[in-house]
């Protein structure tokens, strides 16, 4: 049974809930453009502003609205010090791997803060530190290490002691100079000034096809179609495959509660530990002089888990820790972790002359979707000198292939045993009566699975349970109310309306169904 205690917070995000944005209109007739970006977030618009910079015309397709996908729940962190991935990468593919992976996150950090002054951007924008932390003395050397790493790699790092959070850790890694902002701020900006730039942006206007070639075409779910000579995938997930990156990539989604604090309580800095099931810690300025604390943590695969469960413990965790005022708000953020730590961003595939995707930013997409925009531009204007390190972050990357080889066995382990798993169970639920109102459960109606969902008021709602991408079952989050698949990380409403991809199909609608237990049986 689930738990009938309310959740903490408004279900949405600050970033989402503080800002208005203009709507842009579908996209409506064919048209021509150098570029075509399938994308409206950070990646997609970093990349179509750096482009129209350069004097290409460009066009942003949006299934949705830009800035509102996995943009608009981010906590917003533009930060070279990841966690721990320096003396990962350090270990995986090299102290010059660790070195560039290192220049290109800084460049991107200060790229923002040059991108705010230029054009005047009033997007909360602050140079901060960032730390990695460990909750206590067992985790001390894995941060002592990082450090050590992260300084050898080329960043203004160093171990310390003692931070300003209100508790005590076991050490830290401290790097200057990153930064945090409010990312719709910053990103509706950067569209405004795109299309002053004779840009083109297109809301509600989802990509289902594109096909390869001198010139490319992409096609949208309502028939139009966008010729370009070439084409950026920046869909978080990308919506095509065609170098098996679904194989390389793990979808990862985390809670996010935030709460008022007093301006003086609140940390300066930016927090995240590995400890304690991962914790993440900022604060960003409210309108009335307090500042608005975000923790996010409690990590899992979209389709298993308790989220609900997951927000109780992280907001407990918040007001144990920090002298916070009832939680404002809530929200879950989605992430793509790459095989092999490193995002990819390049090519799409080995054979691709005009076609370019941005994906796998592992919980960093703020930096790395910056540095997708100048990377992406740089190849495709081939304007100036190669940026160095376009090789590190390539999708055709051979070189790390067997150092990728247990992820990639891991993570489709984990495919295939929901894809196999998940159907030799019988069913979720044996009957479209035991749905309570409010809730969704897998049932099998005239011996298909359905995915039902129950409002409140007792309507019943039935949807195919077959995720449109690659046939895996989906399972129901009651927390957001979703439907989720757990093989890729596509999200469905529980009409079946695509919330997130790769699926750009909405799940099937099965029409009524009885409440009556022979209608299992028949």
């Amino acid at each position: 049974m689930s738990d009938p205690r309310p959740l903490p917070g408004q279900d949405e995000s600050f970033w989402m809930e503080s800002t208005d944005a203009p709507e842009h209109t579908p996209l409506t007739e064919d048209i021509e453009v150098d570029v075509a970006v399938v994308g409206g977030g950070i990646a997609g618009l970093s990349t179509a502003w750096e482009l129209a910079r350069a004097g290409r015309s460009v066009a942003v397709l949006e299934a949705d609205r830009i800035a509102s996908g996995v943009t608009g729940y981010t906590t917003a962190k533009v930060s070279a010090l990841q966690s721990l991935v320096y003396d990962r990468l350090r270990g995986t593919r090299g102290a010059e791997a660790a070195r560039l992976y290192a220049a290109s996150q800084q460049d991107a950090v200060d790229r923002v803060a040059a991108i705010v002054e230029e054009l005047r951007i009033a997007c909360d924008l602050e140079r901060v530190s960032a730390y990695t932390y460990a909750a206590g003395a067992s985790s001390r050397h894995a941060v002592e290490a990082e450090a050590r790493a992260a300084a050898e790699a080329g960043l203004d790092a160093a171990y310390v002691t003692e931070t300003e959070l209100p508790f005590a850790v076991g050490g830290a890694v401290r790097v200057t100079g990153q930064a945090q902002f409010h990312p719709r701020k910053y990103l509706l900006a950067l569209a405004g000034d795109l299309l002053a730039r004779g840009g083109r942006v297109f809301e509600r206007s989802r990509v289902t096809g594109l096909s390869e070639g001198t010139p490319c075409r992409v096609t949208t779910e309502a028939g139009r179609t966008v010729t370009a000579r070439d084409v950026v995938v920046a869909t978080h997930y990308p919506v095509f495959d065609r170098a098996m990156l679904f194989a390389r990539l793990s979808p990862r989604r985390e809670l996010v509660v935030a709460a008022p604090i007093p301006s003086d309580l609140a940390p300066k800095g930016m927090y995240i530990t590995e400890d304690e099931g991962k914790r993440s810690v900022r604060s960003t300025p409210l309108d009335d002089g307090r500042r608005l604390l975000i923790v996010t943590g409690e990590s899992f695969t979209p389709g298993t888990g308790d989220a609900g469960e997951g927000f109780r413990r992280l907001d407990a965790w918040m007001h144990e820790r920090f002298a916070v005022g009832p939680t404002a708000y809530r929200w879950a953020a989605q992430d793509n972790d790459p095989s092999d730590t490193v995002p990819l961003i390049g090519p799409f595939h080995a054979g691709a002359r005009h076609t370019y995707v941005a994906t796998g930013f592992g919980g960093w997409g703020m930096t790395a979707g910056v540095l997708a925009g100048r990377l992406l531009t740089s190849l495709i204007t081939k304007s100036g000198p190669a940026l160095p390190w376009a090789g590190l972050y390539d999708p055709r990357r051979l070189a790390s292939a067997l150092r990728e080889a247990p992820s990639l066995l891991s993570a489709q382990a984990e495919v295939a045993k929901h894809f196999v798993g998940d159907r030799l169970r019988v069913t979720h639920l044996d009957s479209v009566g035991q749905v309570p109102p409010g809730t969704g459960a897998v049932v099998r109606v005239k011996g298909r699975r359905c995915a039902v969902y129950r409002d409140p008021d007792g309507t019943v709602r039935a949807v195919s349970a077959r995720c449109t991408h690659l046939g895996c079952l989906v399972a129901f989050n009651e927390a957001e109310t979703a439907w989720e698949c757990p093989c890729h990380g596509s999200r469905f409403a529980v009409d079946g309306t695509v919330l997130q991809g790769p699926a750009v199909r909405p799940l099937e609608a099965m029409g009524p169904v009885e409440d009556d237990e022979q209608e299992r049986r028949s």
